[in-house]
């Protein structure tokens, strides 16, 4: 199969295993990874600038379907001379009292947000560890932009009650090359080459079962009985 196929993503998110198999599928279908910021992603495949594209849900799916991939642990990231630098895991209640970061670019859907509210929110996740590292509040992102921000002075551990992240692989409901989508879709799903899709087979219908038929000569009727003739007198 010819053609090219643009899948963009957003940071943290790490294509390249799945990149790998298409390569092995589809050898002479060009695929193009474009890394883009939350807020470019479903507009992106919406213009028509990607065929689909790796982001985090909830986020904006307007004309878009979305395919759940996986959910991620919710981390809060500190200096590893704070308080917390011991705990194996923490809560939204030990955040109570610290200035916790929500960068622009967050997420993650809270019903009210923990900790106290810093006077100004910064504009990227990045620029929030940047804040934290300085020992200035803390911030609570999904684990692969904690590893993807990592830094010798920071620390992360699981926020046990946070609200999660989903990444999903978004494309258009009217797709113009829906085969190739069809082939993306199957490859995060971890579906192996001979595997198809489409709808279920209908079920087939058993033919009625037939009447047995007997065996041998047909068993011979009963004929009346005669009736016994009445005798005569001497």
């Amino acid at each position: 199969m010819t053609g090219s196929f643009t899948l963009a993503y957003v940071p943290g998110v790490t294509p390249g295993k799945w990149a790998r198999v298409w390569q092995d599928r589809l050898p002479e279908t060009e695929l193009t990874l474009v890394q883009v910021t939350v807020a470019e992603a479903a507009a992106k495949v919406r213009v028509g600038e990607a065929d689909a594209a790796l982001l985090r849900l909830p986020g904006d799916r307007e004309d878009l379907h979305a395919i759940p991939l996986y959910t991620e642990t919710t981390v809060v990231v500190f200096p590893k001379d704070h308080e917390f630098a011991a705990a194996d895991e923490l809560s939204l209640e030990d955040l109570t009292e610290h200035v916790l970061w929500q960068p622009l670019d967050d997420t993650l859907d809270w019903d009210s947000q923990p900790g106290q509210q810093p006077v100004q929110r910064p504009e990227t996740t990045a620029d929030a560890v940047e804040i934290v590292a300085a020992g200035v509040g803390l911030l609570v992102v999904p684990q692969s932009l904690a590893r993807l921000h990592h830094r010798k002075d920071l620390k992360y551990v699981p926020l046990t009650d946070a609200p999660q992240s989903r990444v999903a692989l978004a494309f258009p409901i009217r797709d113009e090359n829906p085969e190739l989508v069809e082939h993306m879709i199957g490859i995060v799903r971890g579906r192996t080459v001979n595997s198809t899709r489409g709808p279920a087979p209908e079920p087939v219908k058993k033919p009625a079962p037939k009447q047995q038929q007997r065996r041998g000569p047909a068993p011979k009727q009963k004929q009346p009985a005669k009736r016994a003739k009445p005798r005569r007198g001497r």
